[in-house]
């Protein structure tokens, strides 16, 4: 099999999909391809599309929940959404780009690609097979207006949200978020601390806003540094992400309870020596994180795609909600030290995430080229 995975940077989300998606393809010994389909018009094209997104949330969220929110509206409408209409532009640059290059399968992980598809079927262009995989538990607006082969939820109680929206029944497959599989490896706390060179009778709090540093991390960690110095036995661990400027800052206030990260390779194994996770409400980080079993404080995410993933969350006993960052250090020592509180989070997390979600969807598209589909979605008709 040889397949095209198209994503978008708007988010580390997508991205670390298709990642996780090309390395079990590779693993399987198939091709694979990452592409950021705008980059084929041009990298300032695609650069600005990720970087005005990156901006917004990190700046304006409220903004971005506002347009989100003004989505929700649109869709309602018996018209085509502005996000298809814009990606008509790409139509004669993908069709030259799929005519020298030859591919079974195209996978999306975000839904602007999965528009660009739309409309090469609505102009009759011949293209492969294309499944959609979604990031995030909720079906985003405009999803519904787009004509994938087949399409990856996150789990099987999202069916009539999706159904609702007007997508086939017999076009969704409920294999979950796609992580690598790195997350789902075992490694117990005393192990992943001793590789890290963390301090085994410490309590770690792993600290993260997602790959952009987003939503509302800055104000969350002031507040837990200024009450972490008061607490001996209690350390800091912060993933920054790709937000430079909050590294930078906190750089300058490290100190010996403080452990200050960029972007990381490992945040497996973070996650697995941490006591508990404070992060904003990602679909893919959120994945992640209850894929390796820890508790989950969840922080108040971008409005939008985030507020139904920490509903999502919350509602499955699988993470706890904190709006209020003063609050923050109370809630997560609470939750540290409530063994049957922390054990029972883990085991909801265990039962409704699939840590081979990756796996199952690399099945998927053997089946889906191979005509065996019917079969493979029957396990989720019986």
């Amino acid at each position: 099999m040889d397949a095209l995975i198209l994503s978008c940077g708007t988010g580390g989300g997508h991205d670390a999909a298709a990642k996780a998606i090309m390395e079990e393809m590779c693993i399987r010994g198939h091709k694979a391809t990452i592409l950021n389909p705008y980059t084929l018009y041009s990298d300032e094209l695609a650069q600005k599309i990720n970087n005005t997104y990156v901006s917004m949330v990190q700046n304006k969220p409220r903004l971005f929940g506002v347009i989100y929110s003004a989505g929700q509206v649109y869709r309602k409408l018996p018209c085509k959404s502005p996000v298809y209409h814009i990606n008509r532009h790409m139509i004669p640059i993908m069709k030259e780009y799929l005519s020298n290059h030859q591919y079974d399968i195209m996978i999306s992980t975000h839904l602007y690609p999965a528009e660009i598809i739309t409309n090469l079927k609505d102009k009759h262009i011949e293209i492969p097979i294309t499944l959609y995989v979604s990031t995030d538990y909720v079906c985003i607006p405009f999803t519904e207006e787009t004509t994938c082969d087949a399409y990856v939820i996150p789990a099987d109680d999202l069916i009539p949200h999706y159904v609702g929206l007007g997508i086939p029944k017999e076009k969704l497959y409920p294999l979950g978020i796609p992580v690598n599989r790195v997350f789902a490896q075992p490694e117990s706390k005393e192990e992943a601390r001793r590789r890290l060179n963390l301090d085994s009778g410490k309590i770690y709090i792993l600290i993260a806003g997602g790959s952009m540093g987003g939503g509302t991390i800055n104000k969350t960690i002031d507040i837990l540094i200024d009450k972490v110095s008061f607490q001996q036995n209690v350390a800091l661990i912060i993933v920054c992400g790709n937000n430079k400027d909050l590294y930078d800052g906190l750089i300058s206030k490290q100190s010996e309870n403080m452990i200050v990260l960029g972007y990381t390779d490992d945040m497996a194994g973070y996650l697995h020596a941490s006591d508990v996770f404070v992060t904003k409400p990602g679909g893919l980080s959120s994945t992640e994180a209850a894929v390796c079993g820890i508790p989950i404080l969840h922080t108040a995410g971008i409005p939008g795609c985030e507020t139904y993933n920490e509903d999502y969350f919350q509602n499955h006993g699988m993470s706890v909600i904190c709006n209020n960052p003063t609050d923050i250090m109370e809630k997560a020592i609470e939750l540290v030290s409530s063994q049957s509180k922390s054990a029972e989070m883990i085991e909801q997390q265990h039962k409704k995430i699939d840590g081979s979600a990756t796996a199952k969807i690399c099945t998927l598209a053997e089946r889906l080229l191979n005509d065996e589909h019917d079969v493979f979605r029957n396990r989720f008709d019986s």
